[in-house]
């Protein structure tokens, strides 16, 4: 058969099946962190930066070489790119080198060029508009806390706050693939957009979830299986908070609104979190709070999708089972 070169731009980039594969696939490796190697040999993974990263850093590097392979871990600084190098003919390069690409960056528009002129796997670790890596370890941490990869369809999530980003966006269509009913609340002026929102509709009529975007908070965390949030700053902006922060306030994720949620339900932040702001301390620090689970999720998750990857583009299914 024909190699399926696949990327990861965007959370709609996979199918209902093919989500539930990838996240079965982190199980296993929450399991046992060394269940596949695919890029034993080892073979190179690129992985730009160009902004600063945690987290991804950490998973991305540390993934990649528990899947046998080595991380070129790449900063703005230290690449063309960041000398005003054409996306094209990074990719040009990067192809004949490495078994596939990951790239933290701004605008979507560029990895969408990077995926364009590359022939290996492009993965989309965080832009201005979408972060399905973040959410794909989220789902993984729900299937951890609550049965399994099957007992996300039907679920209830909500996300509050900032719902003009990027992790409102891909809870969006995340959660639309899953068939799960999404919430998603913030001020006027900070919703998300009307693409995005329809696109998410469309897909959560095939799977049996549904969309919901208020300005109610407690409209949306009412009932919810899982309550998340963000930073209501992005980086770059935090001389701006005081000012910028005044919309969210009736948003913060604190006791009162959590109660408002299911008993039992969970509370996630991608991080990093500003306790007293997005979040209160007693609950991103109380026994609802599942962020340090959903931070470890980031690598089994992440290795989960490169793995899938390369299975499709190698058309082995071994590595998807």
């Amino acid at each position: 058969m024909a190699q399926q070169l696949r990327h990861m731009l965007r959370d709609d980039d996979v199918t209902h099946e093919e989500q539930k594969q990838i996240l079965e696939l982190g199980m296993k490796f929450r399991e046992n962190r060394h269940y596949h190697m695919p890029f034993a040999g080892p073979q190179g993974v690129a992985v730009l930066f160009d902004k600063p990263s945690t987290r991804t850093r950490s998973s991305f590097s540390i993934g990649v070489a528990e899947l046998g392979g080595y991380p070129l871990v790449v900063d703005k600084s230290g690449s063309q790119l960041g000398r005003g190098e054409p996306v094209e003919d990074t990719a040009r390069v990067l192809t004949r080198m490495a078994s596939a690409i990951v790239w933290r960056t701004f605008g979507q528009d560029r990895v969408e060029t990077m995926a364009e002129y590359s022939t290996v796997p492009v993965v989309n670790a965080l832009t201005d508009d979408f972060h399905p890596c973040q959410v794909l370890a989220d789902f993984l941490t729900i299937a951890q806390h609550k049965g399994g990869v099957d007992a996300l369809e039907g679920m209830t999530i909500a996300y509050v706050g900032d719902a003009a980003n990027n992790m409102a966006n891909s809870y969006l269509l995340a959660g639309a693939v899953a068939g799960m009913h999404v919430r998603v609340a913030g001020p006027y002026g900070f919703l998300p957009r009307e693409d995005i929102v329809a696109d998410a509709e469309r897909i959560a009529a095939t799977t049996g979830g549904s969309i919901l975007v208020t300005t109610d908070v407690r409209e949306a965390v009412a009932g919810a299986d899982c309550i998340f949030t963000d930073t209501w700053v992005s980086m770059g902006e935090e001389s701006e908070y005081a000012v910028r922060s005044k919309p969210f306030w009736p948003y913060q994720v604190n006791e009162s609104l959590m109660a408002l949620a299911k008993p039992d339900a969970l509370f996630q932040h991608c991080l990093p979190a500003y306790r007293g702001k997005e979040v209160t301390a007693a609950v991103i620090d109380g026994p609802q709070s599942v962020v340090w689970d959903e931070a470890e999720n980031r690598l089994h998750a992440q290795k989960a999708l490169l793995t899938w990857l390369i299975g499709k583009q190698r058309d082995d299914e071994s590595l998807l089972l």
